[in-house]
């Protein structure tokens, strides 16, 4: 059987969560013995020819198609402009190839313009799926620039390209309603979430401390909610209730949206994975105040190193917080995730900790790739023909 996977890059190739979930795709379904064509490009100082982050075994199932993304000056669109470009030079280089493949599998608006084909009777090819990252375009905007860029911009052609697809990939929860309310067939809906490989998934959790370690992870962009979250944190501890909890930023977030706080640390990117991984096991609490989300990485990573975390229900977020693995807000107001701080503050270490347990085992019991992959392989070679 052979896939075609159109992505918009793979980790770590270019960064990302959506290239994340790319990089894990193309791994786990070679490894269930699936031929994948992959489609990407570099962002990176890395060789993309040597593909060195497959195994040799995976290798003899992956063959990469490098087709670089088009760069123009900025401009109102110009990223939906060069997406679109991207989709018809993924076309020019797979059309003399469609009779080969059993399924196209297309992230993003990388498809766009093969679905276009299809539709209009040009071509005939294998199904298609898409997969959109969140729809973060039909979810609530942390102000109204965001709003305007989801409207004006993004929301038509991705409804297009989901509406068009043979097979619309969802994450679950608040994604798959929203899939259906820009009209998409639910029968073509397939939830398949993220994960985490095994090896990533810790044994034990480290046990909760009277200090408490409150952790963000991430890039600083507005729909995160770090300024949701600096203003949280500056009401907190301005009420003095303030015995026990210690802040800590991975990442680059810019030197103006730092808070001058003892209780408050900045560690910067780290890139070395074994040294984040140190930081975050001697935390106890992700905190994930997004405006919009798919399934964020962070939380699967934060729980599968035994966090319990603090998010805002958004996306899939749901399918990961809960009352016995953390706290889900209704919202990324300031005085929402205060109030939540505060519970962690006070909550005895004990009772942290059986959080912490159960977070740790969702991820062990659930969300693992290993599980994961094999579950989509089994859903491509069941898809019917056409």
């Amino acid at each position: 059987m052979r896939v075609a996977l159109i992505t918009d890059g793979i980790w770590p190739y270019v960064l990302g969560g959506m290239q994340k979930h790319s990089f894990y795709l193309c791994k786990y379904l070679a490894q269930n013995k699936i031929y994948v064509d992959l489609f990407h490009f570099n962002q990176s100082n890395y060789d993309i020819l040597k593909l060195e982050f497959f195994s040799a075994e995976e290798l003899v199932f992956i063959e990469a198609k490098v087709i670089n993304f088009p760069v123009s000056r900025p401009f109102p669109g110009h990223y939906l402009f060069n997406s679109y470009k991207y989709s018809r030079l993924v076309f020019d280089a797979i059309k003399g190839q469609l009779p080969v493949y059993d399924f196209i599998y297309t992230k993003g608006f990388s498809g766009w313009f093969l679905i276009e084909q299809k539709k209009s009777g040009k071509i005939t090819c294998a199904p298609v799926g898409v997969k959109f990252h969140g729809y973060e375009m039909f979810q609530k905007p942390p102000d109204f620039k965001t709003k305007l860029q989801f409207i004006l911009l993004l929301r038509r052609p991705v409804k297009w390209i989901s509406q068009n697809a043979n097979i619309v990939f969802s994450y679950g929860a608040r994604i798959t309603n929203i899939i259906r309310s820009i009209g998409v067939d639910p029968k073509k809906i397939f939830e398949f979430p993220s994960g985490v490989e095994k090896n990533a998934v810790v044994d034990f959790i480290t046990p909760t401390s009277d200090q408490r370690n409150v952790l963000f992870l991430g890039r600083y962009e507005r729909r995160k909610g770090v300024e949701e979250l600096n203003e949280a944190i500056n009401l907190f501890l301005a009420s003095g209730k303030n015995k026990n909890c210690v802040f800590h930023f991975i990442g680059p977030i810019p030197q103006e949206k730092q808070i001058k706080d003892s209780a408050v640390h900045y560690h910067g990117e780290i890139r070395n994975k074994d040294k984040l991984q140190q930081l975050m096991r001697a935390c106890d609490v992700l905190v994930c105040p997004s405006w919009s989300e798919g399934m964020p990485n962070v939380i699967l990573e934060a729980m599968a190193n035994g966090l319990a975390v603090i998010a805002t229900d958004v996306g899939a977020t749901s399918l990961l917080v809960n009352d016995e693995t953390g706290w889900l807000l209704q919202s990324s107001e300031p005085e929402e995730i205060k109030t939540a701080i505060e519970v962690v503050s006070k909550i005895d270490s004990s009772a942290l900790d059986v959080k912490k347990r159960a977070a740790l085992e969702h991820i062990r019991n659930t969300f693992t790739w290993e599980h994961l992959g094999i579950k989509l392989a089994e859903f491509i070679k069941n898809i019917p023909k056409p």
